[in-house]
């Protein structure tokens, strides 16, 4: 299961350059809006410290770590819901995306323009927040006709898709994204057919100059509003990301020490990104290969397996699981098999972040 994220903000607000830092890519981040026409894809590892712990106890062949997919999708501006700016192209790739990386100008630059000709990030929010919300409420209002068309049949699945439509159309009336609205589990399924726009997850990416972390005037905003929808925030200097992701490995030890820095920001904004979806990792651990794969938080243990092949699924027998604490600390499988810390797991049991886990299986 890999997580895609697509990377949004009206132009040259550093998007193209963070997508850069994300895949040391060299997508084009001139200085004119939609100098990124197409969306570009970049798939990159998730950082985890652990793959390097269990490496040094399992001396594998390779390390294979879990992997994100980033999309850097064109900026966006007023109007785009009109198809103003190439609009209705680009709100079609955010629709295809898991997640939303809304990337926000906190940052003074008299030789970047901003499309509005000043630094507002609260304004630029809201730019892109009601191009989102007219787009979808667009979808939901011929959606409700098709519904209440089809709702005079009686049949209760047109009822029920009648009624989310119903409450989907309000609060987005009221400017109310639609991942605020209260569903069941049935009524987010038909949801879902819709692909909101405005359903997605979204961080906040306030991309700010490296000088100005600890005193930006708009960096507290952002990080308010993005309190106020229940969403995480990433504070971040793209350019120095950029830069970077250039860099040798000792090197980059060195460079972000003189920052003050412990990691890279983009680190910080892979994790929001795990947490956003609900997912989790799990690890396999053999001499051929360490890996870390992901999926949904509360999945069982055969759908784990299916991650790794739908074959494993299908004919899912057990699964040899032990913590990653206790990998660790009885350094192996062996050594946790003796400490009695190996688990053998049934097909209810629910996959815990960080388990190492082996699979049987009928062919």
């Amino acid at each position: 299961m890999a997580l895609e994220i697509g990377i949004v903000g009206l132009p040259n607000v550093g998007k193209s350059t963070l997508f850069n830092a994300l895949t040391r890519a060299q997508v084009p981040a001139a200085n004119y809006p939609f100098c990124t026409i197409d969306p570009h894809v970049g798939t990159v590892p998730v950082p985890d410290e652990r793959l390097r712990v269990l490496a040094e106890i399992v001396r594998p062949e390779r390390v294979i770590p879990a992997v994100v997919r980033f999309t850097d999708i064109a900026g966006l501006v007023a109007g785009a819901s009109r198809g103003e700016g190439l609009g209705n192209r680009f709100l079609a790739h955010i629709r295809e995306v898991d997640a939303i990386a809304h990337v926000v100008r906190c940052f003074e630059d008299p030789d970047i323009a901003h499309v509005a000709g000043r630094i507002d990030p609260l304004a630029d929010i809201e730019t892109i927040e009601t191009e989102l919300l007219l787009a979808d409420l667009q979808t939901v209002e011929q959606a409700l006709e098709r519904a209440a068309r089809a709702a005079k049949t009686g049949r209760p699945e047109a009822l029920a898709r009648l009624r989310v439509c119903e409450k989907l159309l309000q609060a987005l009336g009221e400017g109310h994204p639609a991942r605020s609205v209260v569903l069941s589990d049935e009524e987010r399924a038909i949801a879902r057919e819709l692909f909101l726009l405005t359903a997605k997850p979204v961080v906040f990416v306030a991309n700010l100059r490296e000088q100005d972390r600890s005193s930006n005037p708009w960096l507290a905003r952002v990080q308010a509003h993005a309190e106020r929808q229940g969403a995480p925030c990433v504070a971040l200097c793209a350019a120095v990301e950029e830069e970077l992701a250039r860099l040798e490995e000792d090197e980059r030890d060195d460079f972000l020490a003189a920052l003050g820095l412990e990691e890279p920001g983009l680190h910080r904004l892979v994790r929001a990104g795990y947490a956003l979806l609900g997912l989790l990792t799990f690890f396999t651990a053999g001499p051929e290969e360490v890996r870390a794969w992901t999926v949904r938080r509360g999945a069982r243990a055969p759908e784990a397996a299916g991650v790794i092949h739908s074959d494993f699924e299908k004919g899912f027998i057990r699964a040899e699981t032990i913590a990653y604490e206790d990998f660790v600390r009885y350094r192996g499988e062996a050594g946790a098999r003796e400490a009695g810390r190996l688990r053998l797991e049934g097909r209810d049991y629910v996959v815990q972040e960080g388990d190492v886990m082996r699979f049987r299986f009928n062919v």
